[in-house]
């Protein structure tokens, strides 16, 4: 497909409504300020306070492997869980995967194999106490589409989207990531979940708004009942893009300039995703005490993230990719 028609077509089961906007293209401050710097593992505990204050917590915990152990660390939006919400973000550490020694990769790709990956998402799923869950993920093109899931067992994990929703329970949504942003969504009123996959693209196609505006059309959702979580992803220092990606901001944001800082010489600047889907929340309706963002650069800290920009070509093999997952708990 041309990046036009990944774009621009809706999926067969989603609208492709927007939320409601105000009557004035104005921009308000980002709910929250992100924290650029880099947050490396030797540090964590000197920043316990920050990440506490973000709403998301650092974890670690020891498998049982073949060979041994491993230890995963993963972080989790604490609001989010005591919602009654399973949901994780996941590092790089941990896994199997050679990416470039022993790499918690948790998707499909050419650079490794199906044997690591699923020995990758047994010692994730049971880390973050739910072994055994499947995982539903799709085929990410950096779109705004859309899809919901009704059964598991007839999800075809190759349809094509970059958001998932379901009311399913005794399952995991995920998205895939290595720079863009993940965002997850829960509404504990209905039980209703989404797993959005956010790059440069899916924001400029509205895909948190659009996503928002199918959980209100189809599950009656009332956001501000709903709780959202953002994960690590590439800071505003570090994510450059040229003067197509401003282009295509101008057109779209009335509030455009708001987003992007240093402009350079040759058309090109820093974006802020992370600012610029704080503010799609803010437009549906989220208020700030329920909206909680993850104060990592996974840019900046590549020891514990996945980077495609700083490492893509750095390894013969590529990127692994992180995921940030979230189920709704069985009802006991």
């Amino acid at each position: 497909k041309s990046r036009k028609e990944r774009q621009g077509s809706p999926t067969r089961s989603a609208t492709n409504k927007k939320c409601k906007r105000p009557g004035r293209e104005s921009f308000e401050s980002p709910l929250f300020t992100i924290c650029s710097r880099a947050i490396t593992i030797e540090t964590m505990k000197e920043q316990s306070e920050q990440v506490s204050a973000s709403g998301f917590d650092l974890r670690q915990k020891r498998i049982k492997t073949r060979e041994g152990t491993a230890q995963i660390k993963y972080f989790v939006c604490e609001p989010m869980e005591r919602a009654g919400f399973i949901n994780a973000f996941s590092t790089r550490i941990g896994g199997v995967s050679p990416l470039p020694v022993e790499a918690l990769n948790l998707s499909t790709f050419k650079g490794d194999t199906y044997k690591n990956v699923d020995e990758n998402r047994r010692r994730f799923t049971e880390a973050i106490g739910a072994p055994g869950v499947k995982i539903l993920t799709a085929k990410q093109l950096h779109s705004a589409d859309r899809a919901y899931i009704d059964s598991s067992d007839q999800f075809d994990e190759h349809r094509e989207c970059d958001a998932l929703i379901t009311k399913l329970r005794g399952v995991l949504l995920g998205v895939q990531t290595a720079d863009c942003l993940p965002v997850l969504i829960a509404d504990p009123t209905s039980g209703t979940i989404a797993a959005i996959h956010a790059g440069w693209r899916g924001t400029a196609g509205r895909i948190v708004e659009r996503t928002v505006a199918d959980l209100m059309l189809n599950y009656g959702v009332n956001t501000r009942n709903c709780l959202a979580a953002l994960g690590p992803s590439a800071c505003v220092e570090c994510y450059e893009v040229g003067d197509d990606v401003i282009e295509r901001y101008k057109e779209e944001f009335g509030y455009w300039k708001k987003l992007f800082k240093t402009f350079k010489a040759g058309g090109k600047a820093h974006l802020d995703v992370v600012a610029a889907n704080l503010q799609q929340l803010a437009f549906c309706g989220f208020t700030e005490e329920r909206v909680f963002a993850a104060p990592y650069c996974t840019i900046h800290n590549d020891e514990l993230f996945f980077s495609y920009r700083r490492e893509g070509k750095a390894f013969p093999s590529g990127t692994g990719r992180l995921l940030s997952v979230i189920g709704s708990r069985e009802r006991g």
